[in-house]
């Protein structure tokens, strides 16, 4: 007999998912086991076995649910009508609001993403890729001077944005709302001073 899916599957998914981030971020996942994710669900190791096979299922799941919710909000930023300089501000603005809520997911990007198998490690690769390709071609139109044939300057700048974003965020984790914004219009202004010689 097939067995069916609870109502509450879903939820309780995302359920482990939270508490498994949280528990991945405060031991490291090398340490963290699954005895430990199902304690702090509070259910059995047998029962997280019926939403995931294996630890590696769950940081992907964890990762691939942050990532492209990530990468959704900010390339839906709407930034019709606005200049290239704006749109800087607008998306690094995006960026550390997004962040907001999200420390254990951020954190565990670095230690979880090289554990698992290639093609899920592609897969999240891609969403990281977007974003870079967004941040970098807006720099371009900034500085289409500057930027526009120099393929590694390009680089070396866009990942300097996000050096600065992923640095206020992890020294920062519990900024407010106007601290954010603050920190953002901050990273614009450097860049935009930088790129045009200022």
């Amino acid at each position: 007999m097939v067995r069916t899916i609870a109502k509450d599957y879903d939820d309780k998914r995302r359920h482990i998912l939270t508490v498994a981030a949280e528990v991945f971020a405060r031991e490291g996942i090398a340490r963290a086991s699954m005895n430990e994710v199902a304690r702090a669900c509070g259910i059995s190791k047998a029962n997280i076995y019926h939403y995931y096979a294996s630890k590696d299922d769950i940081i992907f799941d964890i990762l691939d649910s942050y990532l492209s919710q990530l990468r959704d909000q900010i390339v839906e930023i709407s930034r019709a009508g606005l200049s290239p300089q704006e749109q800087l501000y607008a998306i690094t603005r995006g960026f550390l609001l997004a962040y907001e809520g999200m420390d254990n997911e951020h954190k565990i990007q670095g230690e979880g993403l090289p554990i698992l198998a290639p093609e899920k490690q592609e897969i999240l690769k891609g969403y990281q890729r977007d974003l870079v390709g967004l941040v970098s071609d807006i720099l371009q139109s900034c500085a289409p001077e500057k930027l526009g044939l120099d393929k590694t300057q390009r680089r070396n700048v866009t990942m300097s944005v996000f050096g600065m974003l992923n640095w206020f965020y992890m020294w920062h984790p519990k900024a407010s709302e106007e601290a954010r914004i603050d920190y953002a219009a901050s990273i614009a202004d450097l860049t935009l001073n930088g790129l045009n010689g200022k």
